[in-house]
């Protein structure tokens, strides 16, 4: 990454390298892995290293006091912990636009496929999508009732779901190909990534989840567990992978790693 050569004593630098470190790579992940389907792995890095740059800035901007306030992530402080307000604010702003610059690469592929995936990147993380999603969050914590399932629905294929979606996507879109297939199994796999992160702030273990849990109970937020109760919920979860898995039966035994990926999204500890 050109802009991480910087000079390393540049407290938002060291900022940005910070907030990359650990997590699941679950969204690169997704984008190699769709890439390999489609033949075009060799284009797909830069791709994979812009969506891990998107999804670090928005759980950088997440964890600020004004937004949810966490001083814990990945099992280390937040960045404005660590540093200070500014400076995690500064890093989230390089590190969004620097998900963009990745994705100029011209060894991703021709001019008109970059175009797709800066588009569809910009619709994920924007207020068709993701800040949509947290905004949504956001007013619900003050709001005169707690969200109906629908409600929790729709605000979770936005904070957490199209993010997901763009990444299980992006093979196709490199390649020029149909997206549908992937689109379908994003969508389930999404919503099952959400109601896990629900089920895991029930009854997940803090040190091994690196973070802070049981703090929708005691914000009385209305959860996919609240309003399904834990086995509901659990049994939600396990459909949505059999969803995921039957969108993918295009692709045949070649999806098996990408099954695979759906099973560990609802086993996960952290």
């Amino acid at each position: 990454m050109n802009a991480l050569s910087a000079r390393g004593d540049v407290p938002v630098v060291e900022a940005m390298r910070y907030s990359l470190r650990g997590g699941k790579r679950l969204r690169a992940f997704l984008v190699l892995e769709s890439a390999r389907l489609h033949g075009v792995g060799e284009r797909a890095l830069p791709v994979a290293a812009s969506v891990e740059a998107l999804h670090a800035y928005s759980l950088v901007h997440d964890d600020l006091p004004c937004m949810d306030d966490d001083d814990l992530r990945r099992g280390q402080p937040t960045v404005h912990v660590k540093w200070d307000e500014a400076t995690a604010v500064l890093a989230g702003d390089a590190l969004q636009t620097l998900a963009f610059e990745l994705l100029a690469d011209p060894v991703i592929g021709t001019a008109d496929r970059r175009i797709a995936l800066v588009a569809a990147l910009a619709k994920a993380s924007g207020a068709e999508g993701m800040v949509l999603g947290q905004a949504l969050d956001i007013a619900a914590e003050s709001a005169a009732r707690p969200l109906t399932l629908e409600e929790i629905t729709r605000l979770q294929a936005g904070k957490t779901g199209a993010l997901i979606g763009f990444s299980a996507q992006a093979g196709a879109l490199i390649a020029g190909a149909d997206p549908a297939p992937l689109a379908a199994y994003a969508a389930a796999v999404g919503l099952a990534f959400q109601i896990a992160d629900d089920i895991l702030d029930v009854e997940g273990d803090a040190a091994k989840a690196g973070k802070r849990l049981n703090k929708d109970a005691e914000a009385r937020k209305a959860t996919f567990v609240s309003l399904l109760g834990l086995e509901g919920a659990k049994k939600r979860a396990a459909d949505l992978v059999e969803e995921a898995e039957a969108a993918l039966s295009f692709y045949g035994d070649d999806a098996a790693i990408l099954c695979e990926a759906a099973r560990f999204v609802i086993s996960r500890e952290s």
